[in-house]
């Protein structure tokens, strides 16, 4: 089970992620639209490397539907994401959106009956948290090794210059190990 994902006891009752769903009453094949814009409590992605920052405004628009089991919530999550690039450490921005299909199943219903906690979402006092939801689907459409470019080179890994400004010719004089103590012994100034 993610860290991040919230008790279903200790929802925000004023939370923009958290939806009312006694609207659709539970009658199968009722269903309503939800367009909102909601804050990142917490990063959105793989902290430290590329993600939705936390206090970012994250754009849902999702249909509530009625099921048999529950409440299926489909739709999309679109927002802006922040990090580095994993060669040359520049900062990276994009806009990430992610398709979202989940059910949160009615109390004492057979999929809460049948399911662990951390198999399928719940409705809480008929209320379901998306902002979990949204994480998760955040971090699997995220690459894992986020680059500024495709092409990107990186980084000198001798003096750590970006490898983009360094240019093509440079180099540093490397010396065999076995040689750098007669090189120390015999070098003399061009001067002397």
């Amino acid at each position: 089970m993610s860290s991040h994902r919230k008790s279903p006891t200790r929802q925000a009752l004023n939370s923009p992620w958290v939806i009312d769903t006694r609207e659709l009453g539970r009658r199968p094949g009722s269903s309503r639209p939800v367009r909102r814009t909601a804050a990142a409590s917490y990063v959105l992605g793989l902290e430290g490397v590329i993600g939705v920052p936390m206090g970012a405004e994250v754009e849902l628009d999702v249909l509530l539907e009625s099921v048999m089991e529950g409440v299926l919530v489909t739709g999309t999550a679109a927002g802006p994401l922040a990090g580095e690039c994993s060669r040359c450490l520049d900062p990276i921005t994009d806009e990430v959106e992610v398709e979202i299909t989940e059910l949160f199943a009615y109390p004492d219903s057979a999929t809460d009956e049948t399911t662990d906690e951390d198999e399928v979402s719940r409705l809480v006092d008929d209320r379901l948290d998306l902002e979990p939801v949204v994480r998760d689907a955040v971090v699997l459409a995220l690459p894992h090794v986020p680059l500024c470019t495709e092409d990107c080179a990186g980084l000198c890994a001798v003096c750590g210059g970006k490898w983009a400004d360094l240019g093509a010719d440079h180099r540093h004089e490397t010396i065999d190990p076995r040689w750098a103590a007669l090189q120390e012994r015999f070098h003399q100034d061009p001067g002397q």
